[in-house]
């Protein structure tokens, strides 16, 4: 296999300590306690400040390194952390099949960012955050689910604050090398890259990443390579940074370049989940592909596409979704529209509530919606409040059969169990408290005597204070508060 710079990084351990490599790589670690373990014993305060294994693993001296290869009690804790990591892949998930001897379906989950772990700095608040979870969830599910994002240069800015209380913005920048990723290779070992085209006929090259949560994947796009122009290797630079026009760039990288990159990877996905219409244009992409194969018009292959899409809706305002003047949408999309035999304005259409309106900006919600079979809110409430919002595209028909449906989110329970927590609920209702049936837990849950929940809530509470006058310090050091603030707490 052909090297890159990538693998040469790889840190160099002593053979006792080989399966760190596997363990840093593989994101589980972000809500395995027992993991945490692991990093604190290689180096509390490095792993404090980075939560990153794979960071840690290149900073860490090959003499402590060496140290570490003769202690028993880390070796010990090392094997029981590789333990539980193989033991969860060879875990039956509990989805079963729809019948025996089948495999569920396949599915491609795009999200403009993913909330995994702080060492994978890529989401910026909720909708990350729950692609993160859903990712985790799916993967101990048994779900065959492949996630499809961007891997941002910057991402999006950290907070701090200044002596007087107010906001500070950072962006630190993200190499790849440092974060828990690596390029994703075909058969022969090549690093796999696809192209998307953008105006004045310019080939952007997006190269492709992988990280692993557990049993999934998730595969980045990333556009910063010395083949692609300045400005276009700034299009996965920052994530919801620049104007109109860096979001149409990124949404067609995502949707476009993301449909293409699971296709190079030989995945066939039998369902694409859009988290969001930030993806939509991957419903554009998948019909191509099949109209292009089946030699069919692009409205036979959207009808027949368009079966296997589901798209989330997270917007509860219609200002919240994201739309483009006719001029910059033809600008961008016009030879992608000959591609699929129509002209622009007829393209337009599919992200239009009037047709009778040239002037209407294009509507990415809009688009998932046409192209996909069914639209699902987050929550029973914001159902109602999106059956609203898209009632136009179904005149006269009343409002409670607005086809948008609703599946509450959820939260992978492990990653959000504190450790203490985790070690009550381990205690009383076992390891795999979430991973079955739930009939019984509530039962489970009332015969816990109140001073264990008390105790239990003291101890979580102590945690997060020290954790704060930590972090308070921190800042202080760096000079953003005064002196006497982190005394108050």
């Amino acid at each position: 296999m052909p090297q890159s710079p990538y693998d040469i990084l790889r840190p160099d351990l002593p053979e006792a300590l080989s399966d760190l490599h596997a363990l840093a790589l593989d994101l589980r670690w972000s809500w395995s306690h027992v993991a945490d373990d692991l990093w604190r014993y290689i180096d509390e305060d490095l792993w404090y400040q980075t939560q990153n294994p794979w960071l840690m693993l290149q900073t860490v001296s090959r003499a402590h390194l060496e140290e570490l290869a003769g202690d028993q009690e880390f070796i010990s804790l090392l094997q029981a952390v590789r333990t539980e990591q193989l033991t969860s892949r060879q875990t039956q998930g509990w989805i079963e099949p729809s019948e025996p001897g089948t495999e569920p379906p396949r599915i491609a989950y795009f999200s403009m960012e993913f909330g995994i772990s702080e060492a994978l700095p890529i989401y910026s608040g909720g909708l990350g955050v729950l692609a993160g979870d859903h990712l985790k969830s799916s993967g101990e599910s048994g779900l065959l689910l492949t996630g499809i994002g961007l891997l941002y240069q910057q991402g999006y800015f950290r907070q701090g604050l200044d002596a007087e209380g107010h906001q500070l913005a950072f962006f630190p920048y993200n190499d790849p090398t440092q974060i828990p990723v690596i390029p994703a290779r075909d058969q022969e070992g090549e690093w796999l890259q696809v192209e998307v085209s953008l105006p004045s006929h310019r080939a952007v090259t997006l190269r492709l990443w992988k990280a692993q949560i557990g049993r999934i994947e998730l595969i980045l796009l990333d556009s910063n390579t010395p083949l692609n122009s300045p400005a276009d290797r700034g299009i996965t630079s920052e994530l919801y940074g620049g104007g109109s026009e860096m979001r149409l760039q990124q949404e067609i990288v995502l949707g476009i370049g993301g449909y293409r990159a699971i296709r190079a990877l030989g995945i066939e996905a039998d369902v694409c989940h859009l988290n969001e219409g930030h993806a939509a244009f991957v419903v554009l992409e998948r019909a191509r592909q099949f109209m292009n194969q089946a030699q069919c018009s692009f409205a036979v292959a959207l009808t027949a596409t368009r079966a296997g899409n589901l798209f989330t809706t997270h917007t509860p305002v219609d200002a919240g979704f994201d739309r483009f003047t006719p001029a910059l949408f033809c600008q961008y999309m016009q030879h992608y529209a000959a591609e699929l035999q129509l002209d622009c304005e007829s393209l337009l259409q599919l992200g239009r509530q009037d047709d009778n309106n040239p002037q209407e900006p294009f509507n990415m919600a809009l688009l998932a919606t046409h192209g996909s079979f069914a639209v699902n809110a987050v929550s029973r409430l914001h159902q109602s409040v999106s059956q609203r919002l898209f009632r136009n595209l179904y005149p006269r028909w009343p409002l409670d059969d607005v086809p948008v449906g609703h599946i509450t989110n959820g939260v992978h329970v492990p990653t959000w169990d504190s450790e203490n927590a985790d070690a009550m609920w381990t205690r009383f209702c076992g390891k795999d408290r979430w991973r079955a049936a739930l009939t019984d837990l509530e039962a489970i849950i009332r015969k816990i005597d109140d001073q264990t929940l008390w105790d239990m809530r003291s101890r979580s509470r102590l945690a997060l204070i020290n954790w704060l006058r930590k972090r308070l310090t921190c800042q202080q050091s760096l000079g953003y508060l005064p002196h006497e603030q982190p005394q108050q707490l």
